[in-house]
């Protein structure tokens, strides 16, 4: 049996193979709330359970998180009833699934909003997923005890709704990753300057989901490991994050971009941010997902027999066509 399509236990979900759909925003949702168009779209998605484990887009904590018009909300207790139809939906088609939660931070924009946008300090965003040039509010300590409990909340619903997991979002140049950046985080009280007190929050946020989901929940972490630009986070940083989350209790690691985004400018290789990941994978013991200009089964198989992750995730080549799963698993069969 070729590794693609093997399975893999985590906690107590089974993984039945090493295809991931990765969180990919569709803008299907309608004043936050779940439509039948977005039901139909994960229905599509996740026929045949060809997809080992699908991550919904990114659902927003807090209205002051929300990053975009047609997001899905995952913010108030009446959203667990739709949440919980993606999650019936993928289920009897045959995957499991798990839901990205997240705060857009200073990449929201008040026209969206209505919220002034807040951040770990007060400075433009210079990542790719900035939505405003505006400066930000720079959060005190009440601010980011009410968005600890905001992300600690939304976990609770992810369980209610049925869902096999939660991850939490801390890529792309979002809340999070904006507190993990040198390039976002310029406080000097003790959530920021080292890595310790750039992670701080992280760490607050997994101890606060914990305390609501308890210790079988499946939690994991979408985590920019490195900017890949100047004076941004390395690939050091996210070695020492990654021991810190996994000694903290996240049970998946899913490595990606930082303030560069979802690509890269100096790689056209599949597997844009395989140096991070097999950097990491040394160093921790949870299982990795890779995700980045993957489109190849071939590829695939050959980045996981490479040891550089136990997941890859395929998303553009999936969003293309809905059938690159059921392919995949024929070519390898």
């Amino acid at each position: 049996m070729n590794l693609l399509n093997e399975s893999i236990t985590i906690k107590s979900v089974t993984i039945p193979n090493r295809i991931v759909m990765p969180p990919m925003a569709t803008s299907k949702a309608t004043n936050g709330e779940v439509t039948n168009q977005l039901i139909e779209y994960y229905d599509e998605k996740s026929k045949g359970g060809y997809i080992g484990l699908i991550i919904t887009e990114h659902h927003y904590v807090s209205k002051d998180g929300m990053a975009s018009e047609g997001q899905v909300s995952i913010a108030r207790d009446e959203d667990v009833e739709g949440l919980k139809k993606i999650a019936d939906v993928i289920h009897k088609n045959g995957s499991k699934v798990i839901v990205q939660i997240s705060h857009a931070g200073s990449s929201a924009s008040e026209d969206i909003t209505g919220c002034e946008p807040i951040s770990a300090s007060a400075i433009v965003n210079v990542s790719m997923t900035a939505k405003t040039q505006l400066i930000p509010h720079e959060m005190d300590h009440s601010d980011i005890l009410r968005v600890v409990k905001s992300f600690a909340d939304a976990a609770k619903r992810v369980k209610e709704a049925g869902y096999d997991g939660v991850e939490i979002h801390s890529a792309h140049g979002y809340f999070l990753n904006q507190f993990y950046s040198p390039l976002g985080n310029k406080r000097s009280d003790e959530y920021g300057g080292t890595i310790d007190g750039r992670i701080k929050i992280h760490l607050e946020i997994i101890e606060a989901i914990r305390e609501v989901v308890g210790d079988d929940f499946l939690l994991a972490l979408r985590l920019g490991a490195c900017d890949y630009i100047e004076g941004g986070s390395t690939i050091e940083d996210g070695i020492y994050a990654s021991k810190k989350f996994q000694e903290a209790g996240i049970d998946l690691l899913d490595i990606s971009g930082g303030y560069n985004g979802i690509v890269r400018k100096d790689t056209n290789e599949p597997g844009w941010f395989s140096d991070a990941t097999l950097a990491i994978k040394k160093e921790v013991s949870v299982p990795l997902i890779l995700t980045g200009g993957v489109t190849d089964a071939k590829d695939a198989e050959h980045l996981l027999k490479e040891g550089k992750a136990d997941f890859i995730g395929i998303g553009r080549a999936i969003l293309k066509d809905s059938k690159w799963a059921e392919k995949a698993m024929g070519i390898n069969n």
